[in-house]
C-alpha cells in the first residue's frame, strides 16, 4: 500500500516539532517494508548560525535524526495498533558513514528499509542522497515508548 504525506500528517504521527521535526514529506511508504521521504535543506535552519559561520553544513548527526524520524513514520504506520505521536527512542547506530557535505539548497532523498521488527523494537537501514549520490548511510535500532 503506497501513501504520500505531507509534514501536517508527519506531525500527527511524530512527536517532534518545530526547530526539531527534520522531515518535510512523504514520497513513498509501503507498510512493513520502506518509506521515501525528503527534506528541504534551508540557510533558515537555526543549526546553520554556528554550524559553521561563513561555511554552512547539515550537521550529521541532523541528517541521521531525520533517517530515525522517517523510520519512525514507518515503524507507526506498520504496527497493527497504530499509536501516533508515542516517542520512539535510539537503541543504537552502526555502520554510520558520512559521505559529503549537506547544505543549505539541497534536498535530501532518504531511503529507509526495515531489516527487522518486533512489538517494541525495529531495526532500520537508510541511504540518504542528495541529486542521487549518497551523502549518509545507517543501521538504526530505536524502541518504542509511551506517551508519559
Amino acid at each position: 500500500m503506497e501513501k504520500i504525506l505531507d509534514v501536517t500528517e508527519i506531525m500527527k504521527i511524530l512527536p517532534h516539532r518545530y526547530p526539531f521535526i527534520l522531515i518535510d514529506r512523504i514520497l513513498e511508504l509501503v507498510e512493513g517494508e520502506k518509506i521515501v521521504a525528503l527534506k528541504n535543506v534551508t540557510i533558515n535552519e537555526q543549526f546553520f548560525q554556528g554550524h559553521f559561520p561563513g561555511m554552512p553544513i547539515m550537521p550529521g548527526v541532523l541528517i541521521i535524526e531525520a533517517m530515525a524520524q522517517a523510520g519512525g513514520v514507518l515503524f507507526v504506520a506498520s504496527k497493527q495498533e497504530k499509536k501516533y505521536g508515542d516517542p520512539i527512542y535510539f537503541m543504537g547506530m552502526d555502520k554510520v558513514r558520512f559521505r559529503k557535505p549537506v547544505v543549505p539548497g539541497d534536498q535530501i532523498i532518504f531511503d529507509i528499509k526495515i531489516l527487522n521488527m518486533r512489538t517494541k523494537v525495529a531495526k532500520i537501514a537508510g541511504v540518504a542522497k542528495v541529486d542521487g549520490k549518497c551523502v549518509a548511510e545507517a543501521e538504526l535500532m530505536a524502541a518504542f515508548g509511551e506517551k508519559i
